[in-house]
């Protein structure tokens, strides 16, 4: 089975400032690439990216982008205050998302849910 070929991911963060979002956002893209959009300054109280990953330029097998394990996030993310993070897409794309994020940051779940063919697992990011 090759997962990993499509790790398209959609991240919505509570909490926070557009900072601290990015700081999020930054922290995924060496697992995912650049989001479409990057949270912006507009003083909004939820902020929203999108990966969409299809990585057919890769060998398939890791998630290509540069991740699956030999990148490991930056260290010097920062958060001001406590965050809420809801990683929504397939299981390997949250399964990395979360893994990534773990990494970098002290991480309490919150929930998950499950699909067919789509997870969403709800997350609290401490500073």
């Amino acid at each position: 089975m090759t997962s990993g070929t499509h790790l398209a991911l959609t991240l919505t963060l509570t909490g926070g400032s557009a900072a601290d979002a990015r700081a999020v956002v930054h922290t995924l893209e060496p697992v995912f690439g650049s989001p479409d959009t990057l949270p912006g300054d507009d003083g909004a109280t939820v902020y929203t990216a999108t990966f969409g990953s299809d990585t057919s330029n890769g060998d398939g097998g890791d998630g290509g982008g540069g991740g699956g394990g030999g990148d490991k996030p930056s260290a010097g993310a920062k958060l001001s205050t406590s965050v809420t993070v809801t990683l929504q897409g397939s299981p390997e794309a949250v399964r990395q998302a979360d893994e990534t994020l773990s990494a970098a940051f002290k991480v309490h779940e919150e929930g998950a849910a499950s699909g067919d063919q789509e997870q969403e697992r709800e997350l609290r990011l401490e500073p």
